[in-house]
């Protein structure tokens, strides 16, 4: 089992090679079966592709999209991130419920991803975020 310490490191270096679009280093981080929840959406994946392919997804609708991390904790086997991703919508948001044109509004959404691992890679992920949050601020829901 991994100590503490290299939990935080992995889970930092799992965001931070999305952050830098570099899939490659992206995929380093992940078990090859791994299962990646998206909770605000719904959708669920299985294996490291898919999930590049989830966030590829995102990066189209926010190509300058970054999560910043402002905490780390890790205990067995598990690290939890927390996170704001912050980026402008300048691309077509695909979701189950249609696409979203560009509305070239930023956005700011706080998010929790609960990383379990097997060894050295991320064998599941539950990805947290106020989906009513982010539609809000990009203008395709209106504000509360």
């Amino acid at each position: 089992m991994m100590s503490e310490q290299d939990l935080v490191k992995a889970a930092r270096a799992n965001i931070e090679a999305a952050n830098a679009r570099d899939w490659g280093k992206f995929k380093e981080t992940l078990a090859g079966d791994v299962v990646y929840d998206e909770v605000g959406t719904g959708r669920k994946t299985k294996g490291a592709d898919a999930w590049v392919e989830a966030y590829k997804g995102w990066i189209e609708a926010f190509p300058d999209v970054v999560g910043k991390v402002s905490a780390v904790h890790a205990a067995g086997n598990t690290a939890t991130v927390e996170l704001t991703w912050e980026g402008t919508q300048t691309g077509p948001l695909v979701s189950p419920a249609g696409t979203i044109p560009a509305s070239g509004k930023r956005q700011t959404t706080r998010a929790s991803i609960v990383m379990t691992f097997d060894g050295e890679a991320i064998k599941e992920a539950h990805h947290y975020f106020d989906m009513v949050s982010l539609l809000t601020q990009i203008g395709a829901m209106p504000g509360a």
